[in-house]
């Protein structure tokens, strides 16, 4: 393949990458069974697209290959740790849990819905956060029995939140 084809077809596919993206918070939303089952369906279009597709492109053109970070929100793993997370100047913890919990529901939402919500509050906010801050902090939140979790809230499509009764 030359490379102006594979520039042209990994464009394309990068867009359907970020699309994916967005179906993958939009699935997030459903009820339980709907959400099992659409998400196992999105992980192996996202997989297919990543192995068969984007992969050989990269094979031939390594230098098209954008870094592995790029690619990262569609696993919604979270590694980083509360420890490891600085708050804008400004904000303190009981701030920023007064925002999670003011968009937090008694319901069960997947652990990415909340990071989403938690993120749009805070950009109504004008507050510079970022996606990992949520998780780590939900995760701690979790941990110390403030709210409840169920998973691995490292893993967000693979876990739950939702307020204590």
């Amino acid at each position: 393949m030359k490379r102006a084809q594979a520039v042209r077809i990994n464009d394309h596919l990068l867009d359907a990458y970020k699309a994916l993206d967005q179906a993958g918070m939009a699935i997030a939303a459903l009820g339980k069974t709907e959400r099992i089952e659409l998400e196992e369906w999105l992980d192996g279009i996202v997989g297919a697209l990543e192995d068969k597709l984007l992969q050989p492109i990269y094979d031939q053109h390594p230098d098209l290959e954008p870094p592995k970070s790029d690619r990262e929100p569609l696993r919604y793993i979270c590694e980083v740790t509360w420890d490891e997370v600085q708050l804008p100047p400004g904000v303190t913890e009981q701030q920023f849990d007064e925002i999670i919990f003011s968009v937090m529901k008694s319901t069960w939402r997947k652990t990415a819905m909340m990071v989403s919500y938690v993120m749009e509050r805070c950009e109504e906010l004008g507050l510079p956060i970022e996606d990992k801050m949520i998780a780590a902090r939900l995760k701690v939140l979790s941990d110390s029995d403030r709210i409840e979790g169920i998973g691995d809230l490292q893993s967000w499509f693979h876990s739950e939140v939702r307020l204590k009764d």
